[in-house]
């Protein structure tokens, strides 16, 4: 986990400190800045990694996620987010599906950017996410290198496309558990983050796995028993719901949204992170799974023709929800977070399973999510998490309703009907999502301006006014 910041502008040494304070929480061992001909890169990390930065006659670069150290081949690394100047021209790429993340805005017509949008704030009016899939150079502008769309399936017998993802998922885990002897795994219980869960226990020599929840959650009871069946070390935490409304501006804070589903899952996670820290310097996370191999609901109302190209417009909608999540919980606590399930492999080999291999149903009987992550696992898991029905993860968790409960007490009708309408037009969704807004503002001021903002597919929402 880093963060980095810069402008396309030389002399600006005291703006890129400024923008990197902003985000020091992502890296606490190191900071570095270089002040270059034609710009200024910025960077801060964690203490024992690799710095990542280089600096030589060939050019400087700093990056968050994983760097090949070859430019010319930056296209092909992920995650990743890297700034490079090299005979004073800038260059910016983020990967492919946007796990790293990167925004940008201008000054005086400059280009601006940094990892998260509260390093700049107040330095640019116009903030913007930086497309997954783009690089940017400077004279040149923005570039489309990568986009994921749909692809024929390959002839895949069911057992050759188990066998195959089985092994794309175990070298996926292996880059992150190589050289190590420990290592961290969030653990709901649910099939995602039990298969990362049991793939890595075997390749080092202590897997500690972490679960949150209300009391009573069903994600502690199947956590406990993966945990058991794998023999890891497992941590728990039960919270109240006087814990969530303690949190509940850190974690708007961190995650820069105020969409109501995505917060909802991130005060869990936030939660959750914060146990992680406290004993390893990162985790495996299971985001992917669902989107690559049909997990949601939804997917079972769609027309079979339809299905994959759905699964791949989810996939590509992950940037500015499920992964900003991912990254903004692990960043808060200086932790990083490993999403073995979109590894680059393993991506390659999902899009180009049969779609009838992930929701698949035998006879009459109802279709199974997952059923080919399910076959390729099996005898990993115990049964009973193996062939658990997907549960989102704040449901998982116990939040269910109790949030929107709460905001529908502290907002009247009146109140919200006034409120709703955001400054660039559009509508906030429900109640709920006006009490995130309004600590957002308290956070970061009226943004006029709030494309960098994702929001959920298919969330809750009072129809807009006429």
């Amino acid at each position: 986990m880093s963060g980095i910041v810069g402008i396309c502008r030389t002399g600006e040494k005291q703006l890129v400190e400024k923008m990197l304070a902003k985000i020091s929480h992502r890296g606490t061992g190191g900071k570095r800045i270089f002040a270059k001909k034609g710009g200024v890169l910025g960077v801060v990390y964690q203490k024992g990694e690799k710095p990542p930065f280089l600096n030589n006659p060939r050019g400087t670069a700093v990056w968050d996620g994983r760097f090949s150290g070859d430019l010319d081949q930056a296209e092909t690394d992920s995650p990743l987010a890297l700034a490079a100047l090299k005979g004073g021209e800038v260059f910016l790429i983020r990967d492919g599906l946007g796990i790293s993340p990167l925004y940008y805005g201008e000054v005086d017509g400059t280009l601006v950017f940094a990892s998260e949008v509260k390093a700049l704030i107040g330095v640019a009016s116009k903030i913007q996410e930086f497309p997954p899939g783009y690089k940017y150079l400077s004279g040149t502008g923005f570039q489309q290198y990568f986009g994921l769309k749909p692809v024929e399936a390959w002839p895949l017998e069911q057992e050759e496309a188990a066998l195959r993802l089985r092994r794309a998922l175990e070298e996926a885990v292996a880059q992150y558990t190589a050289g190590r002897t420990e290592i961290g795994s969030l653990l709901s219980g649910g099939l995602d983050s039990s298969t990362l869960a049991a793939l890595a226990r075997p390749q080092v020599d202590r897997l500690h796995t972490f679960a949150c929840g209300m009391e009573g959650a069903s994600d502690l009871e199947y956590a406990r028993e993966v945990a058991d069946h794998i023999d890891s070390i497992h941590h728990e935490a039960i919270y109240s719901l006087q814990d969530l409304w303690n949190v509940l501006p850190d974690v708007i804070y961190h995650l820069e949204s105020f969409d109501a589903l995505l917060i909802r899952s991130a005060i869990t996670h936030y939660l959750v992170t914060k146990m992680v820290a406290d004993y390893v310097p990162a985790a495996f996370s299971g985001e992917g799974g669902d989107e690559l191999f049909a997990g949601y609901a939804y997917y079972k109302d769609l027309d079979p023709d339809d299905l994959n190209g759905e699964l791949i417009a989810s996939i590509n909608r992950m940037h500015n929800t499920a992964l900003q999540r991912v990254d903004r919980a692990a960043s808060a606590y200086g932790t990083e977070a490993y999403v073995s399930f979109l590894a680059p492999s393993v991506v390659k080999l999902a899009v180009h399973i049969p779609v009838e291999y992930k929701l698949h149903a035998e006879a009459d009987e109802e279709p199974v999510e997952k059923w080919i992550l399910r076959k390729a696992v099996e005898d990993l898991l115990p049964e009973q998490a193996l062939w658990r029905p997907k549960v989102k993860f704040w449901e998982g968790a116990g939040v269910e309703d109790h949030l929107a409960d709460y905001a529908k007490t502290q907002i009247t009708d009146a109140d919200f009907r006034q409120e709703r309408r955001l400054p660039d037009g559009s509508f906030l969704n429900t109640k709920e999502e006006l009490l995130y807004y309004r600590i957002f503002t308290e956070h970061f001021g009226n943004l006029t301006d709030l494309d960098f903002v994702g929001r959920t597919k298919g969330a809750p929402k009072v129809p807009e006014p006429q």
